[in-house]
């Protein structure tokens, strides 16, 4: 009887895997980017998209083991999600109250060290963000928040010219 009941979970187990999920990203259009519209710093890029954008954009990698079932569609599930949540290639779409809800949201998460997920982080060792990574996101994504500021103007360096 185990004999059966192995080669049944065997056949099924092969059988899952011609069931493949669509691993097909949608087309970036960089006006609507985070990075691109925030002209995000080099250093913050490479830790957002080497932290989020696997599953918060349209530019997610897809590892080898996402080909193998049903890991594939664990994963493909997650990602859907997160770009439900929160999807960088889309930030331009977004209204200002969107967009300040979600970095307001981002700031709690890394803070908190919810994102990225644990599993992520295990399987992606270089999503670890140290103190110092930690902090600089935070700031970064605090100053987005901020209302830009409006230039100082010296009046006493200010020229009378007279006409």
């Amino acid at each position: 009887m185990r004999k059966i009941i192995l080669i049944i979970v065997l056949v099924l187990f092969v059988g899952i895997q011609f069931l493949q999920v669509n691993k097909h990203n949608p087309p970036v259009d960089n006006t609507q980017n985070f990075v691109d519209i925030n002209g995000t710093p080099d250093d913050i890029k490479a830790m957002l998209q080497a932290t989020c954008y696997d599953c918060h954009s349209n530019e997610t990698h897809y590892p080898w083991y996402t080909y193998i079932n049903p890991i594939g569609w664990f994963l493909k599930y997650h990602i859907d999600e997160g770009r439900e949540e929160l999807n960088f290639s889309e930030w331009g779409s977004y209204d200002a109250k969107r967009k300040s809800k979600k970095l307001d949201e981002i700031t709690k998460m890394i803070e908190k060290r919810k994102m990225p997920l644990l599993s992520y982080r295990i399987l992606h060792w270089n999503t670890f963000l140290d103190v110092t990574q930690t902090e600089q996101f935070i700031n970064y994504f605090d100053d987005l928040k901020s209302p830009p500021k409006e230039p100082v103007l010296d009046i006493d360096h200010i020229e009378e010219h007279g006409d």
